[in-house]
């Protein structure tokens, strides 16, 4: 049986105890690309479609998470910025549920020479905590309510 780079995974396997958005989505800047005439590098695009890179970093709320799995990085394929859903919680992190996620094993060897399996995830939205499944007319979708995993 061959297994594919990327898996699907529910939010839950991944983020247990709940998952927070921390700061604003992002663009993936391009470092292999040439730096435009100012010095910025311009925005990663996803090789299989075509489309922008956006990311987030999380907060994995599990008590039992390691130092290094606190705070990790989501991507997202999209011709737009993904939209998360409205904090209504007096915190700075926005409580989030990841739909359509998926998972990528590598190995990270750039720490103290002791390689150690990694997780690159993807996305394909972001809803408020309950709604995946559930229409969500367009909050936490990119824009143009096309976004890959």
């Amino acid at each position: 049986m061959a297994m594919q780079k990327r898996f699907k995974v529910q939010h839950g396997d991944v983020f247990p105890a709940g998952a927070f958005l921390k700061g604003a989505v992002e663009p993936v800047m391009d470092f292999n690309a040439e730096k435009r005439a100012d010095g910025s590098r311009p925005q990663a695009t996803d090789k299989d479609t075509g489309l922008l890179m956006w990311q987030a970093i999380v907060l994995d709320a599990d008590e039992e998470a390691g130092k290094k799995d606190t705070a990790l990085s989501v991507k997202f394929a999209a011709k737009v910025q993904p939209v998360p859903p409205e904090n209504k919680t007096p915190f700075p992190w926005t409580p989030i549920e990841f739909v359509g996620l998926t998972a990528l094993a590598y190995v990270d060897d750039s720490g103290n020479g002791r390689p150690r399996i990694a997780w690159s995830f993807r996305a394909e939205e972001m809803v408020a905590p309950g709604e995946a499944g559930k229409s969500t007319g367009g909050a936490g979708k990119a824009a143009s309510g096309q976004a890959a995993a």
